[in-house]
């Protein structure tokens, strides 16, 4: 084996014990097991039944956790469940050791065939939004609407502080942050990515920091932790080198599904400027600005999110349109609901709302 080769992950059937992942209230949790992959399954009970499913999917070195907050917001609207991925969270790797976005999707695409719970919402977070918006161009029949916060689409200029990140991508990077960061502890590090990923670390609460470290322990006793991330990190940019019909942005225009697009204006790994860029891309596309949110606006302003998805499926029409039933909806629905420093407020709260027009879309300004 060269130096530039990932070390022998043992497959799942041997891997060591660890602690137990983490089940907050009113959650549960389940294995899944399908061909070539194991998925653990995080979900909570609907408050009433009938409600149409949902999908939530993490984004790099994340997991099912990371929707928590959201998944509780929504439990009056869908029945919704949160995977985690190949590698992450409580998931065992993949037997054959693909974490390419295709490989990723396939996964998505798999557990939903086999869940037989018919077209679900599906939301989607940076690699997360690039893997479902991979699953929404394929296969619209699977999908009612499509969020995705901060997706993590090609970009031509990358942002300084996303090239690490992406630096985790080359053979042997992951090796020489590994012996560097030997030392570091669990918290050191959690902070670290809470300061990469939120707009403001102060909003994470003592309690949830302390979660974050606990599960920061965890993740560091599997062998396969590093092996996980450092080639997802390489096939999601495998997948911006892709042209044709395979590459993110031509399969973003084939999606048929509503779709509800979130970027954080201080995001650090997705920069805020690809907004529009995808707002033109995706046909039948609502955009919702957060000028405060980092990366994951999800976890920073889960009631923002969550109205403002309430209003777009309630602006759909029922229970979202879907793909399936013969293409999009509505027309073009590109409206930018920015919300303030507060990060109250969601589009059509009905409070200082000004509406101007320009270039064929309503661009929606709420709060201030």
């Amino acid at each position: 084996m060269s130096s530039t080769e990932l070390p022998f992950v043992p497959p799942a059937t041997v891997l060591p014990k660890v602690a137990p992942v983490r089940v907050g209230e009113g959650e549960r949790l389940r294995s899944v097991g399908l061909p070539g992959i194991t998925l653990t399954v995080r979900s909570r009970p609907p408050a009433r039944g009938g409600l149409p499913p949902a999908l939530y999917v993490h984004g790099l070195g994340g997991s099912s956790q990371n929707w928590s907050a959201l998944m509780e917001q929504l439990e009056g609207d869908v029945d919704g469940e949160a995977i985690d991925l190949p590698g992450f969270g409580d998931s065992p790797p993949p037997d054959d050791g693909n974490y390419s976005i295709t490989a990723h999707a396939r996964a998505v695409i798999r557990f939903l065939d086999a869940s037989g719970r018919g077209a679900v919402h599906l939301f989607g977070n940076s690699l997360g939004g690039a893997v479902s918006t991979r699953v929404a161009a394929v296969r619209p029949d699977l999908v009612r609407t499509l969020t995705l916060v901060s997706p993590a689409l090609p970009e031509i200029r990358v942002q300084r502080s996303a090239v690490p990140t992406g630096l985790l991508a080359l053979p042997g990077v992951a090796g020489l942050f590994t012996r560097f960061s030997r030392d570091w502890t669990a918290e050191q590090r959690v902070r670290g990515v809470t300061a990469l990923c939120y707009g403001d670390p102060g909003r994470v609460s003592p309690e949830g920091f302390q979660d974050a470290v606990e599960e920061m322990e965890r993740r560091l006793q599997l062998p396969y932790f590093w092996d996980a991330l450092t080639r997802s990190a390489r096939g999601l940019v495998n997948a911006y080198t892709l042209g044709g019909q395979h590459a993110l942005w031509r399969q973003a225009e084939r999606v048929l599904a509503p779709t509800l697009l979130v970027y954080g204006g201080r995001d650090q790994l997705v920069g805020f400027r690809m907004a529009q860029k995808a707002a033109r891309t995706f046909r039948d596309s609502r955009l919702l600005t957060l000028p405060e949110a980092g990366h994951v606006a999800m976890m920073e302003y889960p009631e923002t999110v969550a109205g403002a998805f309430r209003e777009f499926v309630a602006d759909k029409g029922t229970e979202g349109a879907r793909g399936a039933s013969g293409g999009s909806v509505g027309g073009s629905d590109r409206r930018d609901g920015s919300v303030g420093p507060s990060g109250e407020g969601a589009p059509g709260d009905g409070r200082d709302a000004a509406t101007a027009s320009g270039d064929g879309a309503d661009t929606t300004i709420v709060g201030s």
